[in-house]
């Protein structure tokens, strides 16, 4: 069971700023051998869903209203650490990124650059994709709505 918080990127503390980062890199820059700025100046726009296990954060997402990512809402930079994918933390992430657009954005239509071998994932959340694949930083992805 994750504790699972949102917050606006003025309300992180340092270290929950320095462990959701850590995390990011941790994934999309190592494990995945893929260099990027993932620090993209957009984070001071995004809310932060952050999953918390034991005070280490284990899954995040970031969340955009319509207009300050794509025309839609939408849900990136979603994450779980390697050794606690098992738990299936990426879906409850998910379900909680996916309440808090509606609660927050009042919004029920999502748009996603999914990572194309996690199309399924999306799927079983009610994503279906939409256009061709396309590389982004190198990796095949592929677009993805939620109505």
């Amino acid at each position: 069971m994750i504790d699972i918080q949102v917050k606006y990127f003025n309300e992180l503390n340092t270290d929950e700023l320095y462990k959701l980062l850590q995390l990011r890199s941790e994934v999309f820059v190592v494990e995945q051998d893929c260099v990027y700025q993932d620090i993209d100046g957009k984070d001071e726009k995004a809310l932060h869903v952050i999953g918390f296990k034991n005070n280490k954060v284990v899954a995040y997402t970031r969340i955009f209203k319509p207009g300050d990512y794509f025309n839609e809402a939408s849900i990136g930079r979603v994450v779980v650490a390697e050794n606690e994918r098992q738990h299936k933390y990426g879906y409850d992430i998910m379900e909680a990124s996916i309440k808090a657009i509606s609660e927050y954005y009042n919004e029920t239509l999502i748009k996603i650059s999914a990572q194309t071998y996690l199309k399924r994932f999306y799927n079983n959340l009610g994503f279906n994709e939409i256009g061709e694949e396309y590389l982004e930083d190198g990796i095949p992805h592929v677009a993805m709505i939620k109505k």
